[in-house]
């Protein structure tokens, strides 16, 4: 009838399962309408023929059709598009759908939500005794649909018009139980040995049970001999994690300029999906607008999800309050099973339709040119088994307090140093917890995020390792901002720490298993991320402890040269050699610019790594007591002004017409 290159009526009909559409076996001749068909409806809402013509410049550029560039123009509002779409064909126009008289099966529900060319007609409930058909066109053949409705005038007034996103929006919350169920129980339904939703299997329980066990029955009858041992195998650890930073170090370097990319047609771009998860971030909301609105990528191949949970009023007000593009979609997440970020994200992904998507944070600033990076990557990727890129994290705020350098000399040693080198050599990765582009398709396969695992960036990267998918790094950078305070750091990195713990169990449930899948070197640099990192903090705390007990020995005997000197200077070389390491690796990974306070960074390592033992001693007692709970960090607008960074580091030129227009304008949606 009117959707262009796809028999839209027939599908429609297997979907709702009704087979009384008049025209059901008629041939069909259609192609969506250009400008020619849309400039009388556009002089209607006072479009200036002039920006009608470069609606379709655009739209050629990118080789859609006039109507889907128009809709992401801007240029008039949805609801009024299609308004005077309907006044144009004569039908009339529903502002509203009630969800539950919509004749269609859930899962019918999600299969048309992840069609790529729009919704095909559905089939609703007036009344009791009459049906009739929404149809929300997007890839609309005015003519067609005019000559249709001149030779079906008995059903002209059983069709109504209505918004994409409205029709959108009704199908969601007619699939959000099915969602629900998908995100909470698909990854322990499918894949349960991937799933952090128990903490512990039946072997792991009787395992930690016997080692707490034998530690204190050692202590006990050996006390010398049990800290003995237990000071070698902390100390092995700690070395682990300190040879790996040396490693990394010797081949650091400031990091090299963005890449070079080469000229692409818009027309060969595929969709890309944003994902952006929000959890009571209306303070930041307009900030992340203007930060996405600066995005390189035709505004007709970008689709936009901002997730938030459906009790998070504030935040859903503060999106509201602006008048959104129509390829950014606002999901609202039903609050049920874990509150976590994963689980959003999960609820989300089935409605996601671009070929891939990249996931950011509420508070973050990516560099206008990362999708156009990441997507070049992708592409010459001739196997397909590049799974995933990660973009590196770049803090703008280092000097509002001693907290937030540390941070950022933290992230310069991760995202600069630790993570390119991982992927130079094809190791395992884990990932970083935004900025992560993916191949869709590869993401479902593996089974996407865990919804109960609080660090599911780490385990993502680690279970798309394990089926044998690769992960690599961008240049195109993320900015965003660190924690100030204590108070803030503290929740957010006991988050990491129990995660981390939670990744290393679910995957060290098969050890013969895990290994044959990474391989020796991957295995190993996986002890040392997922295990060593958080174990060498917890064995922080133990250090001064100890060394008093053995200094207060020492004294105490007439020999103070002893085997517990032995002890104490191998705590002393273990604390001196992990902060050394710590330094130099941030000190190859920063840029000259940010070397000059390093001093400072010197001062404060013994304080950062004491806080850093406390989280991880909270994270321990987390996990034992709740583990599955998400502790938010709150975010606030940067005081980093954004224009500032893109003046030092300016992009290329956008690389269609308009793509580094604003997504949203402070007006409300008409």
């Amino acid at each position: 009838m009117y959707m262009g290159g796809a028999s839209g009526v027939l599908r429609a009909e297997k979907m709702s399962g009704r087979g009384d559409f008049p025209c059901r076996n008629e041939p069909l001749d259609v192609s969506p309408s250009g400008l020619a068909n849309w400039q009388p409806i556009l002089e209607r809402l006072g479009v200036a023929y002039r920006e009608m013509q470069d609606i379709e410049r655009r739209a050629k550029l990118a080789g859609v059709p006039y109507q889907i560039e128009l809709q992401c123009s801007g240029a008039v509002g949805e609801r009024a598009l299609f308004r005077a779409l309907a006044a144009h064909l004569d039908l009339p126009f529903d502002d509203e759908i009630a969800p539950e008289t919509i004749f269609l099966p859930e899962e019918k529900g999600l299969e048309a939500l992840r069609l790529p060319y729009g919704i095909g007609p559905v089939i609703a409930l007036e009344d009791a005794d009459r049906t009739i058909y929404l149809v929300a066109p997007e890839r609309l053949d005015i003519a067609a649909m005019q000559r249709f409705l001149r030779k079906h005038r008995e059903i002209a007034d059983r069709i109504r018009i209505v918004a994409p996103s409205v029709l959108r929006r009704a199908l969601r919350n007619r699939s959000s139980e099915r969602l629900s169920r998908m995100a909470i129980n698909g990854l322990f339904e499918a894949k349960p040995e991937f799933s952090a939703r128990h903490v512990l299997n039946g072997w792991q329980g009787v395992a930690v049970g016997s080692i707490g066990a034998l530690i204190i029955v050692a202590f006990a009858l050996a006390p010398f001999s049990a800290l003995v041992i237990l000071h070698l195998l902390l100390s092995v650890l700690f070395l682990a994690c300190v040879l790996l930073r040396v490693a990394v170090s010797q081949e650091a370097r400031e990091p090299s300029p963005p890449a070079v990319l080469t000229t692409m047609r818009p027309a060969e771009m595929p969709v890309y999906t944003v994902l952006v998860a929000l959890y009571r971030e209306a303070d930041v909301v307009p900030e992340l607008l203007v930060s996405l609105g600066r995005i390189v990528w035709p505004r007709s191949k970008l689709e936009i999800k901002l997730v938030c949970e459906s009790d998070d009023t504030e935040t859903l007000a503060a999106i509201r309050a602006q008048e959104l593009h129509s390829y950014i979609e606002v999901i609202e997440v039903p609050p049920h099973g874990p509150r976590t970020k994963p689980k959003a994200l999960s609820y989300a992904l089935p409605l996601v339709t671009g070929e891939f998507v990249v996931l950011f944070d509420a508070e973050d600033r990516p560099h206008p040119m990362q999708l156009v990076e990441a997507w070049e990557r992708f592409r010459s990727n001739e196997s397909g088994d590049l799974a995933c890129l990660q973009a590196p994290l770049m803090i703008t705020n280092r000097g509002e307090s001693w907290i937030a350098s540390m941070f950022a000399f933290e992230y310069a040693a991760l995202f600069r140093g630790i993570l390119p080198w991982l992927a130079k050599r094809d190791l395992v990765l884990p990932l970083g917890g935004t900025s992560n582009h993916f191949r869709r398709a590869l993401l479902e396969r593996v089974g996407g995020w865990d919804p109960c695992n609080v660090t599911e960036d780490a385990d993502l990267g680690l279970r798309l390792a394990r089926m044998g998918y690769k992960t690599g790094t961008i240049s195109s950078p993320t900015y965003e901002d660190a924690p100030t305070t204590a108070c803030i750091w503290l929740p957010q990195r006991t988050r990491w720490f129990k995660g981390w713990m939670q990744t290393w169990l679910v995957h060290m449930r098969d050890v013969p298993r895990l290994y044959r899948e990474l391989g020796r070197t991957s295995f190993l640099v996986t002890q040392i991320l997922t295990m060593g990192m958080w174990v060498s903090a917890l064995a922080y705390a133990a250090f001064p402890i100890s060394a008093a007990v053995l200094l207060v020995i020492m004294l105490a005997q007439d020999n103070p040269v002893n085997h517990y000197t032995a002890l104490l200077a191998l705590d002393a070389v273990n604390v001196i050699f992990g902060h050394g390491a710590f330094l130099a690796l941030g000190w190859r990974t920063l840029p000259k610019t940010e070397q000059h306070g390093l001093w400072r960074h010197m001062m404060w390592i013994p304080v950062y790594w004491a806080l850093l033992s406390a989280a991880a001693w909270r994270a321990l007692w987390q996990l034992y007591r709740c583990p599955h709970v998400w502790e938010k960090t709150p975010h606030r607008p940067s005081l980093w002004k954004l224009r500032d960074i893109q003046r030092r580091k300016l992009a290329p030129n956008p690389t269609s017409l308009g793509s580094s227009s604003p997504i949203a304008s402070s007006s409300r949606p008409v």
